[in-house]
């Protein structure tokens, strides 16, 4: 069991930690909301995590047979969804001034709800998740198969892991709103992070 727990909590952060554009637009969606939304939106991309680990735990090869046709055409939905997201909060910063750079996300309104719906569907449409985690389950299984009990614990703690991590990134999103009082660092936050949202989000649909 305990190998089972630090097999699922490597697991966990190995894809978690890694910051992409999903990341970078959620820390920068709860600077300018509140830490009910960012925990929110965190929850929802573990939750994708959490579904493909079980699906690489039951489906095994088959998720790779079945996700690799479409994994272009997801990443480029993927990239267009962040695309958009970026835009909007560049525009925002732009055209109506410092003070919009605050706002630039909670137009319409970002309620937690929303939050979760959102960002469970960006990182659901990343394939990436499928491919590491079927690749890390029949690794594990090649060096010690695991049984139901240590399969439910394994994923559990890569639950855990990811939920853990994007919690961590929601908070620190919400102290960097509390420290960027001032109009300039509003705006220059929101500019910096469309950018590396987009450039990101571009990296990602490319391989």
């Amino acid at each position: 069991m305990t190998a089972a727990v630090v097999a699922g909590l490597l697991a966990g952060y190995g894809l978690a930690m890694p910051v992409g554009a999903v990341a970078v637009l959620m820390v920068n969606m709860t600077a300018a909301t509140s830490f009910r939304t960012g925990a929110a939106a965190a929850l929802g991309a573990a939750t994708a995590d959490s579904g493909y680990a079980v699906a690489a735990v039951l489906g095994g090869s088959s998720l790779v047979v079945a996700v690799r046709p479409v994994l272009g055409p997801l990443r480029w939905a993927a990239f267009a969804i962040l695309a958009v997201m970026a835009a909007r909060v560049l525009r925002a910063a732009l055209r109506r001034g410092p003070d919009a750079a605050a706002d630039a996300t909670a137009h319409p309104p970002v309620t937690p709800l929303r939050a979760y719906v959102t960002y469970l569907s960006l990182t659901a449409l990343n394939p990436w998740p499928a491919i590491y985690f079927v690749t890390l389950v029949f690794g594990h299984q090649a060096q010690q198969p695991m049984s139901g009990a240590e399969s439910v614990v394994y994923l559990t703690a890569i639950t855990f892991a990811s939920a853990s991590w994007q919690l961590l990134l929601a908070g620190g999103g919400r102290l960097l709103g509390g420290a960027l009082t001032g109009p300039r660092g509003r705006t220059v936050t929101a500019a910096v992070s469309s950018c590396l949202i987009l450039g990101l989000g571009l990296h990602m649909a490319v391989g």
